[in-house]
């Protein structure tokens, strides 16, 4: 075995060791680190040379939008402003067939363009949505499935941190890529409601022609605010509550798109503008509430950054010992024609998601896949929206789907039935893959106006 070792190129023992740390379950972060300083350990450069690519890899102007973004997310969830915006949501569209299905799917496709992080999204509107839609019918495992889905979109759905990461791996526009992941996004939203059918529980409710619950209390979780008013007046009752957390989307993509300012620059604004909306308009920001927010995305922005710095140096020595150029041509050499090498590269990606966080096979993938989508003659945009619905699935596969973990620890299920649950919704999420895939116009449509 060790022979074996030994004949391996520098970079592939630092991808073999790599492996191996994770199967000892060493921090993903901390993996990245070790395999790649032995590898430059083993080239001859000293730690000095580490330090430098760290702070390389880490000081980038487009890299600030991650840690605003999540601060962002973080304190519209404690704020008071998620709550505002699922109690409009539920109003809206809680009475059509599907009642609590449709509300959960709409609101995680919301909350995904505020937070960017699915297990953020999974911890912030979970526990409601999962409650209110087995209190309409639907299996618990299912819902929490669902909400895991639709909280895996928020990597999709722009302003996405994914997208961000990307962009500055691929050297391509952000804004582009978030006009591109649009429609995308909203199909997805609309393959999982399609899926609705398949969580309800059996005769429950008076289920009408579509097989969905069709009576869904829609005021179900918490208290109804609006005890006197009909569906017209608590309609235009929680629009008005929830107007200023309706607009932030408007706000920053919106910003984004009119050229006012950049995918960097829009994550502070986002950041002032729930600041602004919790301390004047709706009076709920508190000292206690900033610290606890800033305490959240510090740590959610530490693990993800932690990653950014170990994979610059893991980039490198894959960049110095050419494993791109080796493994390229070997996905190329694999067949003439252009689809195969897509379904190959899509294949390694969902296989590599299912193991690895999406940030971390973004670094350690991209270098080698890039080469080729240039190489190919293809959309760097479109390829990065593949990359992310992708990665979006590996957040809701065993054995390392974060957002199972959240969900079980929301629930008290077990991933094993969390995971079940996930299954329908995984395969709409394959569909929705192969759509993007093959009608390249899905995504680029917006882009190319």
């Amino acid at each position: 075995m060790f022979d074996i070792f030994g004949t391996l190129s520098t970079g592939s023992q630092m991808i073999t060791v790599f492996f191996l740390l994770l199967l000892l379950r060493v921090p993903v972060a901390f993996s990245l680190g070790l395999s790649a300083i032995y590898a430059m350990w083993h080239m001859g450069f000293g730690l000095d040379l580490a330090g430098d690519l760290i702070a390389t890899g880490i000081t980038k102007f487009s890299l600030l939008a991650i840690p605003f973004f999540i601060l962002a997310g973080t304190l519209m969830g404690r704020l008071g402003i998620a709550d505002r915006m699922i109690r409009f949501f539920r109003v809206l569209v809680g009475g059509l067939p599907g009642g609590m299905g449709i509300v959960g799917t709409v609101v995680c496709l919301f909350w995904g363009a505020v937070s960017g992080s699915g297990p953020a999204s999974v911890a912030a509107i979970g526990p409601m949505i999962i409650k209110g839609m087995e209190e309409d019918g639907y299996r618990k495992a299912y819902a929490a499935g669902l909400v895991c889905t639709g909280a895996a979109l928020s990597i999709v759905i722009p302003p996405s941190i994914g997208l961000v990461i990307y962009g500055v791996i691929a050297e391509t526009s952000i804004s582009k890529l978030f006009m591109a992941a649009i429609l995308p996004g909203l199909m997805m939203g609309g393959l999982m409601i399609v899926t609705l059918p398949w969580g309800r529980v059996k005769n429950a409710g008076t289920a009408g022609s579509s097989g969905l619950p069709s009576e869904p209390s829609v005021m179900s979780m918490g208290d109804n605010p609006y005890p006197q008013l009909g569906y017209a007046g608590r309609l235009w009752a929680s629009f008005k509550d929830s107007f200023w957390g309706l607009l932030t989307p408007v706000v920053i993509l919106g910003g984004i798109y009119a050229g006012v300012f950049t995918p960097t620059e829009a994550a502070l604004v986002a950041t002032i503008y729930a600041l602004l909306v919790g301390a004047v308009i709706y009076k709920t920001l508190s000292i206690k509430k900033l610290y606890e927010a800033v305490s959240d995305a510090a740590a959610s922005s530490a693990v993800v950054m932690l990653v950014v710095a170990y994979a610059s140096l893991f980039g490198w020595v894959v960049t110095v010992d050419d494993l791109v150029g080796t493994y390229s041509s070997m996905l190329l050499g694999m067949s003439n024609n252009e689809w195969v090498v897509l379904l190959v590269i899509m294949l390694i990606l969902l296989i590599i998601g299912m193991f690895m966080d999406a940030v971390t096979v973004m670094f350690i993938s991209l270098p080698v896949f890039l080469p080729i989508v240039h190489q190919l003659g293809w959309d760097p945009v479109w390829f990065g929206v593949l990359v992310m619905i992708n990665l979006s699935i590996g957040l809701i596969t065993p054995p390392v789907g974060i957002n199972l973990y959240v969900a079980a620890n929301v629930t008290g299920l077990s991933i094993e039935k969390i995971a079940r649950g996930t299954f329908i919704c995984v395969g709409a999420c394959l569909v929705g893959l192969a759509l993007v895939a093959f009608f390249p116009q899905i995504s680029m449509l917006l882009v190319s106006q």
